[in-house]
């Protein structure tokens, strides 16, 4: 299991269909459900905490706080 928390940037397994094609999000909100920002474009995202520990591959850095 993955261990996680708020504001570290993960790789997902797929990337998002946004035109940058980017696998790299920031967590923003930790609940029964999860909230992460594309690092590519920007979009948010939400995901039942489930599905978010089968999707995500790897924990690449640990934030303090929020990036711009």
């Amino acid at each position: 299991m993955i261990t996680y928390e708020l504001y570290d940037i993960v790789m997902m397994k797929k990337d998002h269909p946004c035109h940058k094609g980017d696998k790299k999000f920031q967590i923003v909100r930790m609940g029964a459900d999860i909230k992460i920002r594309c690092l590519g474009c920007g979009n948010y995202i939400m995901l039942p905490r489930e599905k978010f520990d089968k999707s995500i591959k790897q924990v690449l850095e640990h934030q303090e706080k929020p990036i711009d």
